[in-house]
């Protein structure tokens, strides 16, 4: 994964940032704005918004005198990319194992043997 989606789930790991993704879905909104709705100082929302605008998921803009906050669409679309790359991966992943989990052990090849062998190995070295 790109370190731009990367940074973008990891700055949603915070539930505080995850709040203020939620709250700014709503549409532009100012730090005090976002601050009255948060159990949190207009300070540490700077900070969040901060960590979210360096991770692509946010931008800000100056209306007069203050900075309206708003969700980037190309953060989001970066991040609903890597999951569907994700799932569709996981997907097909799942869908290799089932159409082999009816074969017989003998007819799934080399790789089954070599890691029952392995394993094996590593009962008795315990």
């Amino acid at each position: 994964m790109a370190a731009y989606g990367a940074a973008a789930l990891v700055a949603l790991g915070d539930p505080t940032r995850q709040a203020i993704v939620e709250l700014l879905a709503g549409g532009p909104r100012a730090v005090g704005e976002i601050a009255r709705d948060l159990p949190v100082s207009r300070p540490a929302v700077s900070q969040h918004l901060r960590v979210l605008k360096e991770a692509g998921l946010v931008t800000d803009r100056r209306d007069g005198t203050r900075r309206l906050y708003e969700l980037d669409p190309a953060g989001a679309e970066a991040v609903r990319d890597y999951l569907d790359r994700l799932w569709s991966n996981a997907l097909a992943a799942f869908k290799t194992a089932a159409e082999h989990a009816d074969q017989p052990d003998e007819d799934r090849g080399e790789d089954l043997r070599e890691r029952d062998d392995t394993q094996r190995e590593d009962r008795n070295r315990t």
